[in-house]
């Protein structure tokens, strides 16, 4: 679906009267589709996905816009039970998000059985069930636990109606726009938030570092995904079509330096060109990208960094 895309009324419905907005955080375990549903919503990339958990960082909003309002979706790091630093930080994000959003989307895997994480989630959620939408994931998988997912949903969130209760699947787009028109009939009348050709307030430099970050990890996830950040240090806009860009990804430790860069340098040059390539697609001019490495020791570990990288 697209970003202006119409939401279809049977004929029995009575269309809102005026425009609705709301600010809508979305929240799951990692791994759950909640990136994959915000980029088909939009009908963009907004949020950068990966098979690897917890690939979501920050509270990332993507705009949907539509001929029955605007909705602002906020995408929240993968709620996970640790008491790591990064991870606890990530965590303060999602309840953060909770706090100031008018709407939440409980997004729940399908083919996962609901087990400590999801009941985590279910206990920061109990007190917001009057505007909760909730979407079981996955449903196109064969291994899917949907009527197991119902019925945890029945024991730990009893006052979520089931007409709000969905089965989606994000990657294929089936189900979105029931998940959409649910959220507008809760949402308020009220003036919008943002202009109707925004998909997203992401600032230039933090969509190239995320777009560099995603493809590093697609590529090492069995070597050191979550040890990877990316430092955008220079953006230059040459000329109307072109802007140059130098970006660092930087890693803890040296010896995982080497493994980044590749032997003859080929996986940098690979992350490299397939990074340009996907910005190509979100901006409408050309990226040159010059792409290092260097390391920032034990960067998890440092208030400073972090507060850099997690808002």
């Amino acid at each position: 679906m697209n970003n202006n895309s119409e939401i279809s009324e049977s004929e029995n419905e009575i269309p809102p009267v005026g425009d609705k907005t709301a600010l809508v955080t979305i929240i799951g375990r990692p791994s759950a589709g909640k990136s994959t549903f915000l980029n088909t919503a939009a009908g963009e990339r907004v949020s950068i996905v990966s098979a690897v958990p917890q690939t979501t960082r920050n509270a990332i909003r993507g705009i949907v816009n539509t001929s029955l309002g605007q909705l602002v979706f906020i995408d929240t790091p993968g709620y996970h039970d640790s008491e790591k630093k990064m991870n606890l930080r990530m965590r303060n994000i999602v309840a953060d998000g909770l706090k100031d959003s008018d709407l939440i989307l409980y997004i729940i895997d399908s083919t996962r059985n609901c087990a400590e994480e999801e009941r985590l989630i279910t206990e920061l959620l109990e007190n917001h069930q009057d505007k909760i939408v909730i979407a079981l994931n996955k449903i196109d998988e064969q291994n899917t636990l949907k009527e197991h997912a119902r019925k945890f949903i029945k024991a730990n969130l009893p006052s979520v109606p089931e007409n709000r209760i969905f089965e989606i699947s994000a990657k294929n787009d089936t189900g979105i726009n029931e998940v959409l028109k649910a959220l507008y009939d809760m949402a308020s009348v009220a003036p919008h938030l943002y202009s109707e050709e925004f998909y997203t307030d992401q600032e230039v430099d933090f969509r190239i570092a995320e777009v560099i970050r995603e493809q590093a990890i697609n590529r090492l996830e069995q070597e050191l995904p979550h040890a990877i950040y990316v430092q955008v240090a220079d953006l230059e806009q040459k000329s109307p079509n072109k802007m140059w860009c130098r970006a660092f990804l930087c890693v803890e430790k040296e010896s995982q330096k080497g493994i980044v860069i590749g032997k003859g340098a080929q996986m940098i040059k690979t992350i490299r060109v397939e990074s340009i390539k996907a910005l190509r697609k979100i901006f409408d001019y050309k990226i040159d990208l010059d792409l290092q490495v260097k390391v920032d020791k034990n960067w998890r570990q440092k208030d400073n960094t972090l507060d850099k990288l997690l808002n």
